[in-house]
């Protein structure tokens, strides 16, 4: 049998695997990094959602309140011979909702958004 030759790598350190087992450290602790990253984070989706989906969910949510409450007042003015004030009256109390579901929808978001503890401050404000 042919015995195999030692080589010397760049970052070799003397170690029996010394290169790869300084890799398999680097991807572990790369590994801990993104798993502390997913945990701090709670599963919470908001926090990767982009600013386009931000503004999609915001607008659908109010859209989605005024047309159901126009639809409610719409048949309630159908089924009791009211027309057209349930309509208008619904129509009003729809617009309320979809501004008081925009506004706590974008505290959540804005909540969990947050900037972590440290990173509002230049790199020149951090103490030394």
């Amino acid at each position: 049998m042919i015995e195999p030759r030692e080589t010397k790598r760049a970052g070799d350190t003397g170690k029996s695997g010394g290169l790869t087992s300084d890799l398999a450290a680097r991807i572990r602790r790369a590994q801990d990094a993104d798993k502390v990253g997913q945990n701090a984070s709670g599963g919470n989706f908001e926090k990767d959602m982009s600013g386009m989906s931000r503004g999609l969910r915001l607008g659908s949510e109010f859209v989605a309140a005024v047309l159901v409450g126009a639809g409610i007042g719409f048949l309630l003015d159908q089924w009791l011979g009211t027309a057209p004030w349930l309509s208008l009256v619904m129509l009003m109390l729809g617009f309320v909702a979809g501004v008081l579901n925009v506004v706590r929808s974008a505290a959540q978001m804005n909540q969990a958004a947050s900037l972590p503890t440290g990173a509002a401050q230049a790199p020149d404000e951090i103490e030394k």
